[in-house]
């Protein structure tokens, strides 16, 4: 384990000045390049402290950017056509950098890094899905997946497309045993 001190909130591990004990490969490939964390050496700690009161209003500008951007961006709902099977299974997955695309469309510029999937979205309908604008503020993105765009609106109108389905499968078997029953009847 070794010693870091994040520059940032870390989402499960800190606030920003916090000094937290980590694996060395998290600190040296996550952490340590993207600007997160710097290693807590007597001299970094003593640079980290004379600049502390200018990172911290940094922090603060950045956040209120980010909160501004969430407000316009409330309630932002991305639609993505995919082609799926019958149960509506996807031929393939939606992936964060798929979202992020498709938010820039939106008027919301984000990188696949900012999206937070806990898994991959496999199924057609409707996903929420959490965008990290900054690491203190985050926005729920709603994602419909459907394999048209007719589709994808209905189910945001929250239309039941399986019972839909359904019921037309339902009818056009009702219709064939019909036209059987008729056939047999004209044979007879």
């Amino acid at each position: 384990m070794i010693d870091v001190i994040l520059m940032q909130r870390v989402e499960k591990l800190g606030q920003m000045g916090d000094t937290v004990k980590v694996k060395p490969g998290y600190a040296r490939n996550f952490l340590l390049p993207s600007g997160r964390a710097i290693r807590a050496t007597e001299g970094n700690l003593k640079k980290f402290e004379a600049e502390r009161a200018q990172l911290e209003a940094q922090n603060i500008k950045r956040r209120e950017e980010a909160e501004r951007v969430a407000e316009r961006m409330e309630g932002l709902q991305i639609v993505l056509i995919r082609s799926a099977g019958e149960s509506g299974a996807l031929y393939g997955s939606v992936s964060g950098r798929d979202i992020a695309d498709a938010t820039k469309d939106a008027g919301l510029t984000i990188t696949r890094d900012q999206v937070i999937l806990e898994q991959p979205i496999k199924t057609l309908g409707l996903t929420t899905v959490r965008v990290a604008l900054h690491p203190e503020v985050s926005i729920p993105v709603i994602v419909n997946v459907a394999r048209s765009p007719e589709e994808a609106e209905k189910q945001a109108r929250g239309e039941d497309l399986r019972a839909e389905q359904e019921a037309e499968e339902a009818s056009l078997e009702a219709e064939l045993a019909a036209e059987l029953s008729e056939l047999g009847a004209a044979r007879e």
